[in-house]
C-alpha cells in the first residue's frame, strides 16, 4: 500500500541546512499495524507528516496504492488527504471555542457520507463521547480531547490512520484507551502507522521500524530497509 522510496527532507534553519530524514526507504503493506520508535528528534513527526502529503521530501517519493503523492497538484493532494488518510496529533489541534461535535466535523468538507453528523456522532458514541458532543475542549480531560481528535480523524473512513504519539500527554489508563482504539481500527482492516515510546503499543502492533538520525535501523524486531 505504502513504499517510501529514498526520501530525504532537509530544513533550512538559521543555523544552517538540518537532515530530518535520511534516504529512508521502506514498505508498508494494506492492513498492518506498523510503530515507528527512536529518540526526541530522530525524525518520526517528519516521516508521518511526509507519509500523510502534509510535507513535501527535499528528495524521493511517497507512493500510496499507485499514486506518487508530490507528484499529484496541489489541490489533488489536499482531496487525497482528506479522503484517505486520518492523521491524530499528539497535542490534539482541536479547536477552542468549537464544540466537541463540531471539532470532528470540520474534517466533512469533501467526505461523501451524506450525513456527516450522524457519522460524527456514531464515533462519538463509539468512543464514548456521546454526552460530551456539546462541550468545548476547554471541558474535556486530556484522553477526551484525544478520543475527540481520532474521531476527527475517522470521520471520512479513511483506509489509513497516522498517529503521532497520541499517548504522549495521557496517562496509562487513557493511553490504554487510545492504544485500544486505533487497534480497533487496525483489525476492522484499517492500516495503522504510530509513533511512539509506549511499551504497550509494542504489544498490538505487526512489527517496529527504528528511525535514528533520520535512517531506518536494523535492530531487532524492526524489518529492514530495502
Amino acid at each position: 500500500m505504502i513504499v517510501i522510496e529514498n526520501i530525504t527532507k532537509i530544513y533550512q534553519t538559521r543555523r544552517g541546512s538540518v537532515t530530518a530524514l535520511d534516504g529512508v526507504r521502506l514498505e508498508i503493506n494494506d492492513g498492518e499495524f506498523v510503530a515507528v520508535q527512536g529518540p526526541s528528534g530522530s525524525g518520526k513527526t517528519t516521516l508521518l507528516m511526509t507519509i500523510a502529503a502534509m510535507l513535501r521530501p527535499s528528495r524521493g517519493h511517497v507512493i500510496i496504492d499507485g499514486h506518487k503523492l508530490y507528484q499529484m497538484s496541489v489541490g489533488k493532494r489536499a482531496r487525497f488527504r482528506a479522503r484517505e488518510i486520518g492523521f491524530v496529533f499528539q497535542m490534539f489541534h482541536l479547536i477552542p471555542y468549537l464544540t466537541v461535535i463540531d471539532n470532528v466535523l470540520l474534517a466533512a468538507g469533501v467526505t461523501a457520507d451524506k450525513n456527516p453528523t450522524a457519522r460524527a456522532m456514531e464515533l462519538l458514541n463509539v468512543l464514548g463521547l456521546r454526552d460530551r458532543a456539546q462541550h468545548k475542549p476547554s471541558a474535556l480531560s486530556a484522553g477526551e480531547k484525544q478520543r475527540t481528535a481520532i474521531a476527527r480523524a475517522l470521520l471520512n473512513n479513511p483506509t489509513l490512520l497516522l498517529a503521532d504519539e497520541p499517548t504522549g500527554n495521557l496517562d496509562p489508563a487513557n493511553a490504554d484507551v487510545v492504544l485500544n482504539h486505533l487497534s480497533a481500527f487496525h483489525k476492522h482492516g484499517g492500516t495503522v502507522i504510530l509513533a511512539t515510546h509506549s511499551r504497550r503499543a509494542e504489544q498490538l502492533v505487526d512489527r517496529t521500524v527504528h528511525l535514528q538520525n533520520g535512517v531506518i535501523g536494523n535492530s531487532a524486531g524492526c524489518s529492514p530497509s530495502n
